[in-house]
């Protein structure tokens, strides 16, 4: 069973009859501005600000939830019409998670569903790096998806590698770390003693090759409704 799959059933148990209803449960899906998202960090260098990626925002009874995805775009219906998504793009697999985010939110089952703006990606950064330490030491992480901010935080502790999909970014050096190419991840996991992942692997359909390798830790508003449902370790300190 792959993991979407998975996620829907796990999801299903949760929600009763009158969620899927398609005559009060409308979810609404629309990008959002680098400002609104992100507000003013202090700093240039985050992908979203850069264009490569965009934040797009469910809204579901009142409640948001919102995905990173490379492929935005509009979508409007109900929940089970999000349910009957084949889940081939990013565009509808961002469409997907984003409304579970809205809907678990909804259901007070998570909270961290809106991502954290000005100052906060910083602090997020430094709680991180307090965190790793206090949990591992000064582990070798594999990084997976470059966030600028958390790897300045942790390249004053540990050994850290990272590998990224923005082509414009591989060969650069962000604090003397060498950003790399995807196709060596899995030699940069095999040298690693941990896994730090996007969730926007779940948007890219990347999570499946990350999963069972290492201990993992995904960070990022985009998994929590995901990590909630399949219980993995989630990281976002900042989140509102």
């Amino acid at each position: 069973m792959n993991i979407y799959q998975e996620v829907k059933e796990r999801f299903s148990r949760l929600v009763s009859d009158d969620i899927w209803s398609s005559n009060v449960n409308v979810v609404n899906v629309r990008p959002l501005t680098p400002q609104e998202v992100i507000g003013n960090p202090g700093r240039d260098d985050f992908p979203l600000l850069k264009g490569k990626e965009v934040m797009i925002q469910a809204e579901f009874r009142g409640s948001f939830g919102q995905a990173f995805t490379d492929m935005p775009g509009n979508f409007n219906g109900t929940l089970r019409d999000v349910f009957q998504l084949p889940l081939n793009s990013h565009f509808q697999r961002a469409v997907f998670i984003a409304s579970i985010n809205a809907v678990l939110r909804h259901l007070n089952y998570i909270s961290n569903t809106i991502h954290c703006k000005d100052q906060e990606p910083t602090k997020c950064a430094l709680h991180f790096k307090n965190y790793i330490q206090e949990k591992f030491r000064q582990p070798r992480i594999a990084f997976i998806g470059l966030q600028p901010a958390i790897v300045e935080s942790l390249s004053t502790i540990c050994r850290i590698r990272v590998v990224d999909l923005d082509i414009d970014n591989i060969g650069l050096r962000k604090n003397g770390i060498l950003i790399e190419d995807v196709s060596i991840t899995q030699q940069i996991i095999s040298w690693s003693d941990i896994i730090i992942a996007t969730g926007t692997t779940t948007v890219n359909n990347t999570i499946g090759s990350l999963v069972g390798k290492k201990p993992i830790i995904f960070y990022g508003v985009t998994i929590s409704g995901i990590a909630y449902l399949m219980n993995y370790h989630h990281y976002c300190f900042c989140s509102h």
